[in-house]
């Protein structure tokens, strides 16, 4: 007899854990991964005047339910969203304009939070010289920012864009 009660309470201890591991699976969370954030460039006009500026673009389109910081975060330990332009000699760039901030409360923060959400747009001028020599050219935009959602924030990441310019004459 006891014989059989210790194979039965070996059995048991062989099976409850395993009884058991669905329940503790399903209450963990699923790790959380950072959105896919599409971002693209471009250039206001078909061709490039010599000697004129010209409008470029860099475009992010966050899903819903996700933001990133501004360009000016309101807490110091936040990442801010950052645009540097590398252009071939003699191309000039003018400063980034950014898009006004939307203020919101985030679970994160005692304070009100500086993002962005949705299509995102950031504009600069792109001069050409008079006498630049070839035809077409373009520019490199590096685009670093911190997505999050309401709950966690996610590592920094970069973008590279670049923007053809084709030039008039």
């Amino acid at each position: 007899m006891k014989s059989t009660y210790l194979r039965r309470f070996t059995q048991f201890l062989l099976i409850a854990p395993v009884l058991g591991f669905p329940s503790t699976f399903a209450a963990t969370p699923p790790p959380q991964s950072a959105p896919k954030i599409g971002v693209s460039g471009s250039l206001s006009v078909d061709k490039a005047r010599r000697g004129r500026p010209a409008q470029a673009v860099v475009v992010m389109n966050i899903p819903p339910g996700f933001h990133v910081h501004s360009n000016r975060p309101l807490e110091k330990f936040l990442i801010a969203t950052q645009l540097q332009v590398e252009t071939p000699n003699g191309v000039r760039v003018g400063p980034v304009v950014y898009p006004r901030a939307l203020l919101r409360n985030l679970k994160f923060s005692k304070s009100k939070v500086a993002v962005y959400e949705g299509r995102t747009t950031m504009r600069f001028n792109v001069t050409v010289p008079p006498n630049f020599s070839s035809n077409s050219t373009e520019v490199k935009a590096r685009l670093r920012y911190q997505s999050c959602n309401d709950e966690v924030c996610f590592p920094p990441q970069t973008h590279e864009v670049k923007i053809p310019i084709r030039i008039k004459g």
